[in-house]
C-alpha cells in the first residue's frame, strides 16, 4: 500500500506541475488581449452610467450641438421644446 501512495504523491506532483506551465501559458497567450479588453470594459461601463443618468446624456449631447453648430442649436431647442409640448398634449399631460 505504501509503494501505491507513493505512486499516486509522484503523479500528483507531475499533473501540478503540468497544470502551473498550462496556467503560464495560458496567461502568457491571453496578455496580448488584457489592455484591448479594459479598454472594452472601461467603455461598458461609461455606457451603464450614462443609461442610468439619462439626463446627462442629453446634456452632453445638447453640449456637442452647441460647439459643433452654435448658429443651429437655437433651431434645434425650439424644435426640442415644440416636439416636447405635442408629446405633452398627446399625452394628456397638459396643464388646463
Amino acid at each position: 500500500m505504501n509503494q501505491n501512495l507513493l505512486k499516486l504523491a509522484k503523479r500528483r506532483a507531475n499533473l501540478v506541475k503540468k497544470a502551473e506551465a498550462q496556467r503560464l501559458a495560458v496567461s502568457q497567450s491571453l496578455d496580448v488581449w488584457r489592455k484591448p479588453l479594459s479598454v472594452a470594459d472601461h467603455g461598458l461601463n461609461v455606457l451603464r452610467y450614462l443609461r442610468s443618468h439619462p439626463f446627462m446624456m442629453a446634456g452632453g449631447g445638447t453640449a456637442l450641438l452647441s460647439i459643433f453648430r452654435p448658429n443651429g442649436f437655437g433651431k434645434w431647442v425650439q424644435r426640442g421644446w415644440l416636439a416636447w409640448q405635442i408629446l405633452r398634449k398627446l399625452n394628456g399631460k397638459s396643464k388646463p
